[in-house]
C-alpha cells in the first residue's frame, strides 16, 4: 500500500507544505477534522502537477480562514450558504477550505437542498470519481485514503466517470467540467458517462448553464497546464458558445495559446512560476474585438480584478518593453532592479509576443545569468565569512557591491572570489611565510671522500714516525 503523506510531502513545493502544515495546526486548534480533498488527491496518484490544495472540514472552516488572513492570505471569494472560501496562500499557493456537505435533490434538476455532514457523505456527493478521493490529515489517521467511489480504479483505467445518471441534469456544467478533465489528463470518458454527456447535450442542458458557472470554467481552462486541448475539446462538441457566442464565432487563438505553455516551462526551468491566468486569457480572446472581448468577460462573470489583468495586459506589457529597451535600463544593475519588481505575467507575456530584442534579452538575462548569481549569494556570504568580516551592515554592503560587480562581467570564477571579496571589504591579504634557505646538502659521495681524505691526514704522521 503506498505511503501517501510521503507521496504528498514529496510532490509538495515548499510553500504548498507549509501552507498544509499550518492548516492542519489551526485545524487541531479548532478541533477539527481536516482532509485534503479533490484534485490535489487526484493529481497527487495519477502523476500530474499538484496545482491547488482543496481542504474539506467537518465543521465550519470560517475561523480557520480568518486566521489564515491575519497570517497574510487573500481572500478570493466566501460562500456563507455552502461554507466555501477560496483563498491565495503564502508562496502563491491556490487553496480552497469547505465544510463537508451532502447535496439533496427532491429531483434531479432542481436546486439541491444543502446539509453539513461527515467526509464520507461529502465524497459521494461530487461530480465524478477521480474527484472523490480524500486523505486524512488528523493526528489519529494520517496518511489514511478514503476512496468510497473507487476513484482509483478510474484513475489507473484512465477514465473519467460520473457518480449518477443525473450528474449532469443536476449540474449542466459538469458538460465542461468532464471534458476538460479528459483533456487535462489525456483520459477518456467511460461508456456509461459518454451516454449521459450525449443524452444531456441532446436535451440542451448546455443551454442552462449559467454565466458563472461558465466563467468558473473559463477560469480554470485558463490555468491550466494544457489549455489548447481543453478549448479544443469544447470546441469540438459546440461548446464555446456557453463561455460566449463572440468565441464561438471567432474562435480561441490556438496559436497564441500555444506560445504560452512553451514559455512557462522555460521559465520554470529558471525557477520561475509566473501565474498564468491573464495572459491565456488574453489569448484565447485573442481573435475577438476590444469590444467583443469586454463583452464577452462581464457576461462570465469573471472578478474585478481578472477582467482588469486581462484588459489591462497588453498596455501594461507595452509600458515594461519600453522600459526595457531604453535608457533607464540601460546598465545590468538598472535592468536588474527593474525586473525583480516586475509581474511575472508580463514577462511571459513579452516572451511569447514581443519581437522586442532589447527587452526580450534583458528578461533572459534576468532569468538565466542575473538570477542565478543573486541566488547564489548565501555560498559568497560563507567565503567572506571566511576572510575575517563579521555578519553586520558593511557585511550586507560587501556582499551587495560583489552582486553588483558580478553583474557588470567581474569575479565570476569562484577564484576570483576572495581576491574581490578583500578588495570590496578593505581586508589586505594575510602576509607571506618567508622560508628560511637551506644550505644544499652535499651528496653521499662528496662525505665519502671527504672523510677518507681526513683519515688519511690523520694516518700520515704515524707513518712518517714509523722508521
Amino acid at each position: 500500500m503506498p505511503d501517501y503523506m510521503y507521496l504528498l510531502e514529496s510532490r509538495l513545493s515548499a510553500e504548498q507544505h507549509a501552507a498544509v502544515v499550518r492548516i492542519q495546526e489551526l485545524a487541531a486548534a479548532a478541533e477539527s477534522n481536516l482532509y485534503l480533498v479533490g484534485g490535489a488527491v487526484r493529481d497527487l496518484t495519477s502523476g500530474m502537477p499538484i496545482r491547488d490544495l482543496d481542504f474539506i472540514v467537518e465543521g465550519n472552516p470560517a475561523r480557520i480562514a480568518r486566521e489564515l488572513e491575519k497570517g497574510g492570505a487573500q481572500l478570493l471569494s466566501e460562500n456563507d450558504n455552502l461554507r466555501h472560501i477560496e483563498l491565495v496562500l503564502a508562496g502563491e499557493v491556490d487553496a480552497s477550505l469547505a465544510a463537508s456537505r451532502e447535496d439533496i435533490y427532491s429531483q434531479p434538476g432542481n436546486k439541491p437542498d444543502v446539509r453539513f455532514s461527515t467526509i464520507m457523505e461529502d465524497l459521494r456527493r461530487r461530480d465524478f470519481s477521480v474527484n472523490a478521493i480524500a486523505i486524512s490529515l488528523n493526528a489519529n489517521s494520517r496518511g489514511l485514503l478514503l476512496d468510497p467511489t473507487n476513484g482509483l480504479a478510474d484513475l489507473e483505467r484512465r477514465e473519467i466517470r460520473a457518480l449518477s445518471i443525473h450528474s449532469f441534469t443536476n449540474q449542466p456544467v459538469r458538460l465542461l467540467r468532464a471534458l476538460r478533465y479528459a483533456a487535462r489528463l489525456g483520459f477518456k470518458l467511460d461508456a456509461r458517462t459518454s451516454d449521459w454527456l450525449n443524452l444531456a447535450m441532446e436535451r440542451g442542458l448546455q443551454e442552462t448553464i449559467s454565466p458563472e458557472e461558465a466563467g468558473s470554467e473559463f477560469r480554470q481552462a485558463a490555468r491550466e497546464e494544457k489549455p489548447l486541448a481543453v478549448l479544443k475539446a469544447w470546441e469540438a462538441r459546440n461548446l464555446l458558445d456557453v463561455l460566449h457566442p463572440h468565441l464561438a464565432r471567432r474562435h480561441p487563438d490556438y496559436d497564441a495559446i500555444n506560445r504560452i505553455p512553451h514559455v512557462r516551462d522555460e521559465m520554470a526551468g529558471a525557477g520561475f512560476r509566473p501565474r498564468l491566468f491573464a495572459p491565456v486569457a488574453h489569448a484565447i480572446l485573442g481573435r475577438l474585438k476590444d469590444r467583443e472581448r469586454t463583452t464577452a468577460l462581464s457576461h462570465m462573470a469573471l472578478r474585478p480584478a481578472e477582467i482588469h489583468a486581462i484588459a489591462e495586459l497588453e498596455s501594461e506589457s507595452a509600458k515594461v518593453v519600453k522600459l526595457l529597451a531604453g535608457p533607464k535600463t540601460a546598465s545590468p544593475r538598472d535592468a536588474y532592479a527593474f525586473l525583480e519588481k516586475a509581474r511575472q505575467d508580463l514577462l511571459a507575456y513579452i516572451l511569447a509576443e514581443s519581437s522586442n530584442s532589447k527587452a526580450v534579452g534583458k528578461i533572459r538575462n534576468y532569468m538565466f545569468k542575473w538570477k542565478p548569481l543573486r541566488n547564489a549569494l548565501p555560498g559568497v556570504a560563507g567565503e567572506l565569512e571566511a576572510i575575517g568580516l563579521e555578519r553586520g551592515p558593511k557585511f550586507d554592503k560587501v556582499l551587495e557591491d560583489f552582486f553588483q560587480a558580478q553583474l557588470l562581467g567581474k569575479a565570476r570564477k569562484p577564484e576570483d572570489h576572495a581576491k574581490v571579496l578583500r578588495k570590496l571589504a578593505g581586508i589586505k591579504e594575510p602576509p607571506k611565510k618567508i622560508e628560511e634557505k637551506k644550505k644544499p646538502e652535499k651528496s653521499k659521495p662528496e662525505k665519502m671522500k671527504k672523510g677518507a681524505q681526513a683519515g688519511d691526514s690523520a694516518a700520515s704522521p704515524a707513518r712518517g714516525r714509523k722508521k
